[in-house]
């Protein structure tokens, strides 16, 4: 593939959870087919430090030292557009192709309910990269 590779955006409203899940997932995972970004309409001063504690002890990622909460605005223009599952308030951006994952928020949930979302959110990673390889 050439440096062409897709910008897929992960949204959601606060840029703390499950949109830097997936933006650090899809580095791990996908690097080689697409560029991952996160953003949201509001930041947060950190990331969800449950979710920053997991995915150190699951992937030995530390998304602190490369991802921040941001806005909409600080990420390059993408072609693919990933909704978290914000529902009537998610925000909108222009692209090429659009989907929501309909995820529920962990955000002051148990252990378990953060590891199922993030497991759903690896598999979707995977799905979406056999997708655009294809």
């Amino acid at each position: 593939m050439s440096d062409n590779k897709p910008k897929v955006a992960f949204i959601c409203v606060h840029n703390s959870c499950r949109s830097q899940i997936a933006e650090a997932l899809g580095k791990h995972f996908a690097a080689d087919v697409f560029e991952s970004y996160s953003a949201g309409t509001e930041v947060k001063a950190q990331i969800n430090q449950d979710a920053v504690r997991l995915m150190k002890e699951l992937y030995g990622i530390d998304m602190e030292i490369t991802q921040h909460s941001k806005l909409l605005d600080k990420i390059p223009s993408v072609d693919i557009v990933i909704t978290m599952g914000c529902n009537v308030n998610c925000p909108s951006l222009p692209c090429k192709h659009r989907e929501d994952w309909g995820l529920d928020d962990p955000t002051g949930k148990d252990d378990d309910e953060f590891k199922k979302v993030i497991s759903t959110i690896e598999r979707k990673i995977i799905e979406l990269k056999d997708m655009l390889s294809n």
